[in-house]
């Protein structure tokens, strides 16, 4: 005979709420299209890693089609540090010369990219590798920049056609951030650019970028669960938006204009950062539309 104390009921209720007030989300997104970058600590973290794979694994169950475009800087510098091979960085941005980008194509879409594939798959999930070369899904130019960066490059153009296909065939696509240029030559792209020009061009329902903060934060350090682009602005103005989340707003914006629906900046640090934002009132991070009415 089972039994069940009180407390159980209550850890029972307690999930059954999380149920309820999630069913409204899971029928108005499904058949949507979400776009995760996937990066930083959630990336490196191996808890913060199975999670992410079952959060994506869930969403798909759902109904749900996610596009996962992961990061890689820390494991490429690693990668040069045991080949011997000099990192340099110009604002932030790594320099990368012909080895560079050969150590970073190995590295994105070797062993990182695999991994992933092998932790959505190890949860339940269909996950399948690509990068941009791939069916030329991106086709990449060199980023314009007054200092020459070598072989850092940016999307030029975006081909969805193997992204339809593996979704409809019920695959999840996990994707490198590596494309080739017009003339054949590889291009390391950052990987936030790369997801936030994805997402526009197939019109995701939603873009979801994943850091080491909470979000885009006010003044008094305080998170700002929601932004319009005229908000965007005017923190980027008066310096309350500073450093390196003026790219991922700016990311955010381009991706809105480019026909997704709506972005959202989120702490991938934190257990299930993307069903909290997705499936909760509240949500777990900053959403930015154009606006209001978006």
């Amino acid at each position: 005979m089972s039994v069940i104390v009180n407390t159980d009921q209550k850890k029972l209720q307690k999930k059954a709420k999380i149920l309820c007030e999630a069913l409204p989300y899971m029928k108005k997104y499904a058949g949507e299209t979400f776009v995760i970058k996937y990066g930083g600590n959630a990336m490196i973290d191996d808890e913060l890693s199975r999670q992410f794979a079952e959060d994506v694994v869930l969403l798909k169950q759902v109904g749900i089609n996610p596009i996962v475009v992961h990061g890689g800087g820390p494991q490429i510098g690693k990668m040069l540090d045991r080949l011997q091979l000099e990192s340099r960085f110009i604002d932030g941005l790594r320099v990368t010369d012909e080895q560079t980008v050969e150590v970073a194509e190995m590295v994105l879409c070797g062993s990182i990219n695999k991994s992933i594939v092998a932790d959505i798959n190890a949860a339940g999930g269909k996950a399948i590798g690509l990068s941009g070369k791939d069916s030329n899904l991106v086709i990449a130019k060199k980023r314009e920049s007054t200092i020459d960066l070598g072989f850092v490059g940016e999307p030029e153009a975006v081909n969805p056609d193997i992204l339809n296909s593996s979704v409809e065939a019920g695959m999840i696509p996990v994707i490198a951030p590596i494309a080739a240029g017009k003339n054949g030559e590889t291009f390391n792209i950052n990987a936030d650019t790369m997801a936030g020009c994805i997402a526009g061009a197939i019109q995701a329902r939603r873009l979801f970028l994943l850091t080491d903060v909470e979000g885009v934060l006010n003044e008094e350090k305080e998170l700002l669960t929601d932004l319009v682009e005229s908000e965007v602005k005017t923190l980027i103005t008066n310096g309350t938006i500073a450093g390196g989340m003026i790219p991922k707003v700016t990311t955010c914006l381009d991706a809105l204009k480019g026909g997704s629906n709506a972005a959202s900046i989120i702490d991938g640090r934190v257990m299930h950062a993307i069903l909290l934002e997705i499936f909760t009132e509240r949500g777990a991070g900053t959403l930015i539309r154009l606006t209001e009415d978006d």
